[in-house]
């Protein structure tokens, strides 16, 4: 089995190394190929990720490339975890939308619909390329925003997945505080990517015994105050809802603080140059514990779950993906794309049956995915009046004098990045 992982050069590939070798009998790889423009780096984490395989014992062979056609060449899946700009890109779609009093974000908001923008085009190239090189080869996607790049790459007929790892670490930090393995968790997950809701935890499967009014009573201090919402809040929903809900419901709050602090953007980068230092010491064999702190959290389990389960091998039968709704939640068209549990084998991800969502989650679910139209459409086409359409459209925009200033610097702060602009 080849896989390939465009965008290798990256920090936090070690992680994703890290979980192909402890993971090898879930995913016997023979072949890992690190793809990446940015060779100075991709040799450093290369030769990093050739020492973890060593000392786990993995058999697999670890090569490293900038040439993405031969990269992918007869690969079964190919791992996207590309940031188009890197994180000078992402400092700014974090700095820019505070000047107009929004959240800054590289996921929601402006600066989400900024990231898509550069992204979406470079991330259809690729899959092409993909293609041409082998039309059965899976593409899973973990290049944010995870929601549009997924239906981009749907749309244009390509195989893909989106996967995130919020749900996972979810059941993780949920099985912890019920005393149970993970694999006991199943969520009822719903929802799109970065706004979603854990609305039921079942021991032992979708039909399994509800445990989440007993998670709320007994650890609703601790997971209020993970998200950072108030306790009252969790009681009054009666679920729990992704940290990206911090956004949306306590928005004012959130962009005061972001003008107070350097930007998470910043933080990263000075994480990632000691993070290279380490990498490029010949004695490091395994992922550093400052990696913790990149973010991500346990992405390597998902992928490997999921690369499995789409190639046929030992992953789990239901797993939290980005996919088509296709009448999952009838309030939504069926080519948006949602993250819910599905059952996933070599066919593909079937979402589950979901139950009836409160309105109050919803119609939030709507304007989001109405909004990711026109931000699809804005990347796949261009232009300043698809830009503010947009722009407007957001839940956390939603004012013309708001979307008209957001406009103009989104603009400005990525034409190098917009063939059209």
């Amino acid at each position: 089995m080849k896989l390939a992982v465009v965008g290798g050069g990256s920090t936090y590939t070690p992680e994703l190394i890290d979980g192909f070798a402890r993971l090898r009998d879930t995913l016997p790889i023979e072949e890992l190929v690190l793809v990446d423009p940015a060779l100075d780096r991709l040799e450093l984490i290369g030769g990093l990720a050739r020492r973890i395989f060593a000392k786990q014992g993995h058999p697999g062979r670890v090569t490293t490339t900038d040439d993405l056609d031969a990269g992918v060449e007869g690969a079964d899946a190919v791992l996207l975890q590309l940031r188009v700009g890197g994180q000078a890109a992402r400092n700014e779609d974090e700095t820019w939308p505070l000047e107009c009093g929004c959240v800054g974000q590289e996921t929601t908001g402006a600066g989400g619909l900024a990231k898509a923008l550069r992204t979406v085009p470079v991330v259809l190239d690729i899959a092409e390329r993909v293609r041409r090189a082998n039309p059965d080869a899976w593409i899973i996607d973990f290049t944010n925003p995870v929601g549009i790049v997924t239906r981009a790459l749907l749309q244009a007929g390509h195989k893909a997945v989106g996967l995130c790892n919020v749900a996972i670490g979810f059941q993780r930090k949920f099985a912890g505080m019920l005393g149970v393995t993970p694999a006991d968790v199943h969520l009822d997950h719903v929802g799109l990517n970065h706004l979603t809701w854990e609305t039921g935890v079942r021991l032992g499967g979708p039909e399994g015994e509800n445990v989440l009014p007993k998670l709320l009573a007994e650890h609703g201090d601790t997971l209020a105050d993970t998200l950072r919402l108030p306790r009252d809040i969790l009681d009054r929903l009666g679920v729990v809802p992704s940290y990206y809900l911090r956004y949306f419901y306590a928005h004012d709050e959130v962009v005061r603080e972001l003008g107070t602090k350097p930007s998470r953007a910043a933080e990263v980068a000075e994480m990632e140059r000691e993070l290279l230092k380490m990498y490029g010491d010949p004695e490091l064999d395994e992922k550093p514990a400052l990696l913790a702190k990149r973010g991500g959290a346990y992405y390597s389990e998902a992928a490997v779950d999921l690369a499995a389960s789409l190639l046929g091998g030992g992953g789990s039968r239901y797993q939290v993906v980005n996919t088509y709704n296709k009448g999952t939640l009838s309030f939504l068209p069926d080519d948006a794309v949602i993250e819910v549990q599905a059952s996933v084998g070599h066919a593909g991800a079937t979402p589950l049956p979901v139950a009836p969502v409160d309105p109050l989650y919803a119609g939030l679910m709507a304007n989001v995915t109405a909004y990711e139209d026109l931000a699809l459409e804005a990347a796949l086409r261009g232009g300043r009046e698809r830009v503010f359409r947009a722009l407007l459209a957001h839940p956390l925009v939603g004012q013309y004098a708001y979307a008209e200033g957001l406009t103009d610097r989104l603009i400005a702060h990525n034409r190098e990045h917009l063939a059209w602009a």
